[in-house]
């Protein structure tokens, strides 16, 4: 089942890379952060009566403005980014707040904490390397305005307030950690979705061609109908030129192979017609041994011998889904990849469930991924040759038999017996297939 994953592409260079965000988002962002410092501003220096630069203030946010103006007239807002220009867009957002910050009271101001909000954007959006700088850049910030900055505001009259360095320190330490926290959980979060968006894209791509297989029968059993007409016309002019024709007439032998095989090719496209007219019940539908072999015949030979089994109360015909068809089909290639002799594949049912495990006689799965299993991307197998995560196979195949009302339940067998175990459960009327 594992399904190789070339994740070693060359990464193109940074300055023509494409980032993960549009041009309008950043604009966005700084306009919200320019709401953000006009008001706190004019705030502080009207509504508290607190006298301090509002002229150099009001200058740094005039120069964000000026920016977000000539980036809207000179970019399509819908465009992504270059990596090179989202990172320097976020670099002068981390200047312009340092600056902003270092005019009204360095790391005594309460929005010191603002710092950590471009970082954050950098690592859902930016590759590690470009964060790191970003980080880095705003550390050397952080310390500068610990020593360059002006008093913090504070009204006219009161004694003037200044933090221990100590407690400043702390400030700092604070605002690092935080950054650095921040900054590996959005990188996490967003690594993780755009995991998940490919392994999607795979699963939707997955079952969009087994569906495509799937409805070929009935692409044929059109062209059966369509050739119909056709194919009567040749086969009543054939009988008539046989019956027209003399015993001794040379073209009789041949005259007669047309008839032969005009009736062939008619009863061919019949059937093909009824299967059509009956809602390709047959091709849709088998007894759930023969899907069984059908799922492990391309594994047969490999290494491994496959026994099936099936045991229930009575027969039992199930859908022909192509969602189980490959799922099933992924989890047996795995077994027969790891198992050391045998890969056994048992079908058990009851009036309510329908159950088929999966069993090898492998090393098994590795403790330490036992619990992620289904998620994408897992280590192909750890290094002491235990079978490790299944990679993207596992997360598709669980994907697609959830989709028909399955459950998963995966273990390692119990000791002295080694091999891992692939038990997936449906409720009996999920896939039973309708009486005809």
């Amino acid at each position: 089942m594992a399904i190789a994953e070339n994740r070693s592409a060359p990464v193109p260079p940074f300055w023509s890379a494409t980032s993960r965000v549009r041009v309008r988002t950043l604009i966005v962002l700084r306009w919200l952060a320019v709401l953000g410092q006009t008001t706190a501003v004019l705030f502080v220096r009207f509504g508290l009566n607190v006298d301090f630069p509002l002229g150099w203030a009001l200058a740094a946010i005039g120069v964000s403005v000026a920016l977000n103006v000539a980036l809207t007239f000179m970019r399509r807002a819908q465009e992504l980014a270059l990596e090179w220009e989202a990172a320097a867009q976020l670099a002068y957002d981390v200047v312009q707040l340092a600056v902003l910050l270092a005019l009204t009271g360095g790391l005594q101001n309460p929005f010191v904490f603002l710092f950590v909000a471009p970082v954050a954007v950098s690592a859902t959006v930016l590759r590690p390397a470009v964060t790191a700088m970003l980080a880095t850049l705003t550390f050397a910030c952080v310390g500068a305005i610990s020593v360059l900055r002006l008093p913090l505001p504070w009204p006219e009259g009161a004694a003037p307030f200044n933090l221990p360095p100590l407690y400043q320190l702390g400030i700092a330490a604070a605002v690092l950690v935080g950054l650095g926290f921040t900054s590996v959980y959005a990188w996490r979060v967003a690594a993780e979705e755009e995991r998940l968006n490919i392994a999607l894209a795979a699963v939707q791509a997955v079952l969009a061609r087994e569906q495509t297989l799937s409805a070929l029968g009935g692409l044929a059993a059109a062209a059966a109908h369509e050739l119909g007409t056709p194919l009567a016309t040749i086969h009543l002019v054939a009988k008539e030129m046989a019956r027209d024709m003399k015993p001794d007439d040379p073209r009789a032998e041949d005259v007669q192979l047309l008839v032969a095989q005009s009736e062939r090719c008619r009863a061919i496209l019949g059937q093909l017609s009824a299967m059509r007219e009956r809602g390709d019940v047959m091709v849709q539908r088998a007894p759930i041994r023969l899907l069984l072999e059908e799922i492990a015949a391309p594994h047969e030979g490999l290494g491994a011998e496959i026994v099936i089994t099936t045991e229930g109360d009575g027969p039992l015909d199930v859908k022909r889904m192509p969602e189980i068809v490959h799922a099933l089909g992924g989890i047996v290639e795995n077994a027969v990849g790891f198992a050391r002799t045998r890969v056994d594949i048992e079908a058990r049912w009851t009036a309510e469930t329908v159950e088929i495990t999966v069993r090898d006689d492998g090393p098994g799965f590795a403790p330490a991924i036992l619990g992620r299993l289904g998620e994408p991307y897992l280590t192909e197998r750890d290094h002491e040759g235990v079978a490790g995560g299944l990679g993207l196979g596992f997360f598709i195949s669980k994907t697609l038999l959830e989709r028909t009302g399955a459950k998963l339940d995966v273990r390692n067998r119990r000791p002295p017996n080694q091999g891992a175990v692939v038990k997936t459960m449906w409720p009996r009327t999920s896939i039973e297939a309708p009486t005809l």
